[in-house]
């Protein structure tokens, strides 16, 4: 993949993300007037049910409809693009190791937030079940599932016998996931003119999924006020703490890696004070904040790292070009944070089986993550249908999901500059490997 892919297309006006703050605040004051002074008016029931229910899910629906071959795509192009590793050696593998290291590191300091704070423990079943929209069935199905999941089970169905059954399968999302892993293998294997010609067809679905994306994203504000006028008409105030402290561990989790381990491992392994390395860091890490987009970020990112950090330019190029594809800290925490809480949120319990599993898929899902706003949502949805959880309550989260976006990319941007310091300090001068395409 290219870093290179556009912002969601907005128009002229307030920027997205004032919209989407906007939307979430009108819609949840209304809802919660509703549930103040509306319980039990026909009127207000049929607004919910037949109006604002409605758009919310269409909005989803939309986003369901663009995850297959969104990850498809993005998963076999993130690794294709470590086709590097195989030829650039020591580098790309310590880029490589480093990356699914620390990345696990965010995740598992993720799941002990979320297991230790429980912000999804205690939510009225009934209600829920309400919410969702005729989504009680399903649930209770995909619970049932979840519950009769065994490593066994789960070892045998990572790889599928009909790949365009795995597909059309909710529960074998894995399977398309282990396939596409196999045919981004297949391209570093088979470096021909034919291969070459199918990446870019890839690389085409992949921009004609992030454009859709763009355009979907567009709706976000309207379907965040029918989305959270729905849900704090039904819950009240009991919504508005859960997802607060729902906000609150994610943030916290997020802190913790990027305040705690990042400048631990830049002082002791990179050889470089902390201090300095935020000091130097700032002006790319204030601009993922403001964007949400690694990808959008990276010309900012290569040019900190070699003007303010001096890190060698083929050290830098390489290794933030493939943290801004697949080096992503914040989002790999983020991800498995929200699956965990969706999980208590539908009383469903992960055994400690699961939850490992849910820290591999989140390390494995952040290569086809792409590096723009709400890019990790697919991401979500797949993983909560794979150990689970029913995906339709991504809808819950996407009210704080845009601040939290600004706050995981930053901690992605933190990240990648982390390892280019920690990778650039092991290397010995003149031993670098060539610099890649910045894109």
């Amino acid at each position: 993949m290219t870093a290179s892919h556009a912002e969601p297309v907005q128009a002229s006006g307030l920027p997205l993300h004032i919209k989407v703050l906007l939307g979430f605040l009108i819609g949840a004051t209304t809802g919660l007037l509703a549930y103040a002074f509306g319980q039990g008016v026909p009127w207000v029931d049929g607004l919910i049910t037949l109006v604002a229910q409605p758009v919310g899910q269409v909005f989803l629906n939309l986003l369901f409809m663009l995850v297959l071959p969104l990850m498809f795509s993005a998963l076999v192009l993130g690794v294709a693009e470590l086709s590097d590793i195989a030829s650039l050696g020591r580098l790309g593998l310590r880029t490589l190791v480093y990356t699914a290291v620390f990345t696990g590191i965010a995740v598992l300091i993720g799941i002990l937030m979320v297991n230790l704070f429980a912000p999804g423990r205690g939510f009225d079943q009934a209600t829920l079940q309400t919410v969702m929209a005729g989504g009680a069935t399903r649930a209770h199905e995909l619970a049932a599932t979840g519950s009769e999941m065994s490593a066994m089970k789960l070892l045998l169905g990572i790889v599928p016998k009909n790949i365009v059954a795995a597909a059309a399968d909710d529960k074998q999302k894995l399977s398309v996931m282990f396939f596409a892993l196999m045919i981004g293998i297949g391209l570093v294997l088979t470096p021909t003119p034919a291969t070459q010609r199918f990446k870019e067809a890839l690389q085409g679905l992949f921009e004609i999924s992030m454009k859709l994306i763009g355009l979907v994203i567009r709706l976000a504000p309207y379907a965040v006020a029918a989305l959270m006028f729905a849900l704090s008409a039904r819950f009240g105030w009991g919504l508005m703490k859960t997802l607060g402290w729902y906000a609150c561990t994610v943030v916290a989790a997020l802190a913790v890696h990027g305040l705690v381990v990042l400048p631990l491992w830049v002082r002791w392994v990179g050889g470089m004070k902390p201090g300095r390395f935020f000091r130097d860091s700032e002006e790319a890490i204030l601009t993922a904040f403001a964007t949400a987009s690694s990808a959008a970020t990276l010309p900012v990112t290569l040019r900190v790292a070699e003007q303010n950090l001096k890190l060698p330019p083929t050290v830098g190029r390489f290794v933030l070009t493939i943290g801004a594809a697949a080096n992503h800290h914040g989002t790999a925490l983020f991800e498995g944070v929200t699956v965990l809480f969706l999980a208590q949120v539908f009383g469903i319990e992960l055994g400690v089986g699961q939850q490992l599993l849910v820290l591999a898929l989140c390390i494995i899902g952040g290569i086809g993550t792409a590096g723009v706003p709400a890019g990790s949502l697919p991401v979500i949805t797949m993983i909560l249908a794979i150990v689970g959880v029913p995906p339709e309550g991504i809808g819950l989260i996407l009210g704080v999901d845009r601040f939290l976006d600004m706050c995981r990319t930053a901690l992605n941007v933190t990240g990648d500059l982390a390892t280019a310091v920690v990778v650039a300090a092991g290397e010995k001068p003149g031993t670098a490997a060539p610099a890649t395409g910045t894109a």
